[in-house]
Parts: C-alpha cells; sequence; structure tokens
C-alpha cells in the first residue's frame, strides 16, 4: 500500500502503475487501486471517473518522459553514431526508472494500437528525419546499406526485450539475482550502442 506525504494525484497514479503492471487493465478493479492508494474508493473516483480513464491518464504520463527528450534528439543535426548512443542511453535510462512501461506499451497496443500511433505523434516523434539521415549516411559510403526502418526496430528491440522479459532474464540468465540483472542493464546502455554501431560501420 502507498502512504506518505505523496500528494494524492501521484499517490493514484503509483497505486494504478502497480496495479495495471500486475494485472493488466481488463483484471485490475478500481477498488483495488484504491486499497492500493490508501484510500477509499469514493475518492478515487472523484479524481477519476472510470478505470480506462485513470489508465490512459497513468499510460500519457510515463509516455511523457519518455518520448519528448528523443523526439528531440531525432531532429537534431548531430553525427548518426553520436545519435544512436544518446537515443540508447535514454531510452534504457527511461525503462530503468520506469521499468513498467514496456507493460503498458504491450497492453495498450493489444487494446488500442491507433492511440498509440497518435501519442507519439503528439509529443513529436518524426521518423523520417531519422531515416533521411540513415540514406544520407549509407549514400556517402559510411554505413552499410540498410533500410532505415529495419535499423531503428533492431535499437528499440534490443533496448526493450530485458524489460518486457525480466522475469525469464532475470530468473535464468541471472539466477534471480537482482544485482547482476540490474548491473547488466546499466552496462546494457554501452552494448547496445556497441553493437547496432558496429553492425551497420561500413567496414
Amino acid at each position: 500500500m502507498i502512504k506518505g506525504n505523496q500528494g494524492t494525484e501521484e499517490r493514484i497514479f503509483e497505486a494504478a502503475k502497480n496495479v495495471f503492471v500486475k494485472k493488466g487493465l481488463n483484471n485490475s478493479r478500481m477498488q483495488e487501486i484504491a486499497q492500493e492508494a490508501g484510500m477509499n474508493k469514493a475518492l478515487l473516483h472523484y479524481y477519476y471517473r472510470s478505470k480506462e480513464k485513470l489508465f490512459q491518464a497513468v499510460f500519457n504520463s510515463v509516455m511523457k518522459r519518455v518520448i519528448p527528450p528523443i523526439a528531440e534528439m531525432l531532429e537534431k543535426e548531430i553525427p548518426l553514431f553520436e545519435k544512436i548512443e544518446f537515443i540508447v542511453d535514454r531510452y534504457i535510462n527511461s525503462l530503468i526508472s520506469n521499468p513498467q512501461i514496456p507493460v503498458f506499451f504491450i497492453q495498450e497496443i493489444q487494446r488500442n494500437p491507433q492511440q498509440i500511433v497518435e501519442i507519439i505523434k503528439k509529443y513529436g516523434i518524426k521518423p523520417e528525419v531519422f531515416f533521411q539521415q540513415i540514406e544520407n549516411e549509407i549514400k556517402a559510403g559510411n554505413i552499410i546499406d540498410i533500410q532505415p526502418q529495419q535499423l531503428i526496430v533492431n535499437l528499440l528491440s534490443l533496448c526493450v526485450f530485458p524489460f518486457a522479459a525480466r522475469p525469464v532474464v532475470q530468473g535464468m540468465i541471472f539466477e534471480n539475482d537482482k544485482k547482476k540483472y540490474d548491473q547488466f542493464l546499466f552496462e546494457r546502455k554501452k552494448e547496445v550502442s556497441k553493437f547496432i554501431i558496429n553492425s551497420i560501420r561500413k567496414k
């Protein structure tokens, strides 16, 4: 149960994230969220009339922490490899701070995929700018001939998978040693960047 001096809305958000991640949207109940937040259900309904509205508010809050910095970096005129390093570092840092993001993302993709696209566009993600930079680097002979779409999906997948599959990764590879798993995540920022850059750098 979440207690202490947190603001009411912050307590609701933290409680909702905990319950939604454990049970998913469909199996969660407002009463459970109220209990987790240490308040009565009537007060919870005063702030959020429905479970769906609360989920959307929490999801938007989570996305707001991740997307804008990456959207800004995608449009900056800096070298491609430096941009890749920044995106990976910022994205994995965000996932470390908000490990529920992959769960929320997958839940929302299954429930309302079009809304995911709208939210991403709302925060200014313009993949075509990044794609054009990749095309320019290919023409300049600096990187191999690769579809920009394949590159960005490879990059995001390598960042997200250890979080989305945490029970398997932490349980099987690290024998449920949380410290080793956390250290692995910290080191992964450099490993993913290095792997992606080495895979596309023209030999």
